[in-house]
């Protein structure tokens, strides 16, 4: 199964857009699958349920790519940029895909909905 089906299994059965996403990469993490939807409970619905902010699925998203590429020591200029570009390499490309990346602009649009895939 390929991470996007695996986040979408995990989407349909409750978990917000980040920890899905998140949930899709426990493989890479080194985390455990509780510690990683514990992590990201806050980021769904633009972050606390407000669907006011960017989407669950971008700050999952760049949540693991942080730790995929992470920057941990405070004076690693050359770790944050590469991180930087990174994450915004990867919002860039979520929008060029999905038009947007607020939550509450995702919600309305439904990008990708169809009557087959109902989200």
């Amino acid at each position: 199964m390929d991470r996007c089906a695996i986040a979408y299994e995990y989407h349909k059965a409750g978990f917000n857009c980040a920890q899905s996403v998140v949930g899709a990469f426990e493989d890479l993490t080194g985390l455990t699958r509780e510690q990683l939807m514990a992590m990201t409970g806050g980021f769904g619905g633009g972050v606390g349920g407000s669907h006011a902010e960017l989407c669950g699925a971008v700050s999952g998203g760049v949540l693991v790519l942080s730790l995929l590429y992470p920057q941990t020591e405070a004076n690693d200029k050359e770790g944050k940029m590469r991180i930087y570009a990174k994450a915004k390499e990867f919002r860039r490309r979520f929008e060029e895909i999905f038009g947007l990346t607020r939550c509450g602009e995702l919600l309305k649009a439904r990008p990708g909905v169809t009557d087959k895939n109902p989200a």
